[in-house]
């Protein structure tokens, strides 16, 4: 299986503070990994770290073709076009319709035809099964619904890695696990490697795959 997310002794650093120590971290292509921990206890920065928000201070890092520790500012938006990333507060934009939030990624990261961000738009939204929702606006959806628009919006760009940061915390149990087929199914679909932090452990335990436990400020593989 090919790599697409190496870490290896990592410092994660927040504000000056080292938050993870000697990260060791390999995802393959297709790879579903969860990482789990407390609040606070450096999931999220780890996240950040792998799309460019916090840049990676000790160790190595790589990410398809980008080398992590000698990312260049300039080299940001491109790596962002290979991340698809879901939110657990799904972060749509209220003021515009389903597609319409799927056009403006669209726009942002290059598309330029109106034919080619449309058909690319549906297609997306096909594959989360809300092709006929294109024209509602958020607030009319349920919160699963939301987070199929986050997905959605997290595959236009047909991402090599989805960095999913608790999708399912402010979703009932019974979408939760929906959310989760989708996201496994997608991940199958597109050889998509997926790295969901969360502390939603009744999920974990129904989906086992690779799990990496933060705690103490370091990483270890749990299974």
């Amino acid at each position: 299986m090919s790599e697409v997310v190496t870490l290896k002794n990592a410092g994660i650093f927040q504000k000056g503070s080292e938050i993870l120590s000697d990260v060791e971290l390999t995802i393959d292509a297709g790879q579903f990994v969860f990482l789990i921990g407390k609040t606070g206890s450096g999931k999220s920065s780890l996240l950040k770290t792998l799309y460019g928000e916090l840049p990676l201070q000790e160790g190595e890092g790589n990410f398809d073709t980008f080398n992590l520790r000698k990312l260049k500012r300039r080299d940001i938006p491109m790596l962002r076009r290979k991340i698809g990333i879901v939110f657990q507060d799904f972060q749509l934009l209220m003021d515009r319709t389903i597609i319409q939030n799927l056009y403006f990624v669209l726009k942002a990261t290059g598309w330029k035809k109106k034919k080619d961000i449309h058909e690319r738009a549906i297609a997306c939204l096909k594959l989360v099964g809300l092709e006929e929702l294109g024209a509602k606006m958020p607030h009319e959806l349920s919160g699963g619904e939301q987070q199929r628009v986050s997905i959605a919006r997290a595959l236009l760009n047909d991402p090599k890695l989805i960095l999913a940061d608790e999708p399912t915390g402010n979703l009932d149990p019974e979408t939760s696990e929906e959310i989760m087929r989708l996201l496994i199914a997608v991940s199958k679909e597109k050889n998509a490697a997926i790295l969901m932090a969360t502390h939603d452990m009744p999920i974990v335990k129904l989906f086992p795959t690779k799990t990496l436990l933060v705690e103490n400020g370091v990483v270890i593989q749990q299974n």
